[in-house]
């Protein structure tokens, strides 16, 4: 049997840019894509905080360094710059892989640099509003 897991999660990204015209997708930070174990094109769910939006897209690399996350086509209808997003991948795993898996949790500022990255869902702190 497979079972539908978290894989990753970043928490509390705010929208950069919305580019409503063009070709669809979420670009995000290189940097943090790799640092939540996120691939390009690999398929995520995105839930705006700000206003309970929840869609499914896949996600581009942008600018290393540059901390955008940036609604492309369709999806910019879903957020406005500065929203908080919550993107989340997930892995199908068998029974003997759960046993050892661990999602990657990043959690990141008003700015979006990495504040917290674990690999346990269980909270260290409380999240709050930044």
């Amino acid at each position: 049997m497979q079972r539908i897991m978290l894989k990753s999660k970043i928490h509390r990204a705010r929208i950069t840019d919305s580019n409503l015209y063009y070709e669809g997708s979420f670009t995000i930070d290189e940097e943090i894509l790799e640092e939540a174990n996120i691939l390009a094109n690999e398929q995520v769910s995105v839930v705006n905080i700000n206003n309970g939006e929840r869609f499914e897209t896949y996600v581009i690399p942008g600018k290393r360094g540059g901390r955008d996350f940036c609604l492309n086509g369709a999806a910019a209808r879903k957020g406005a710059i500065g929203d908080e997003m919550i993107i989340i991948s997930y892995a199908h795993l068998n029974e003997e892989e759960i046993k050892t898996h661990q999602p990657t949790i990043i959690l990141v500022d008003k700015n979006n640099n990495i504040i917290e990255k674990s690999h346990s869902v269980e909270p260290k702190k409380k999240f709050i509003s930044n």
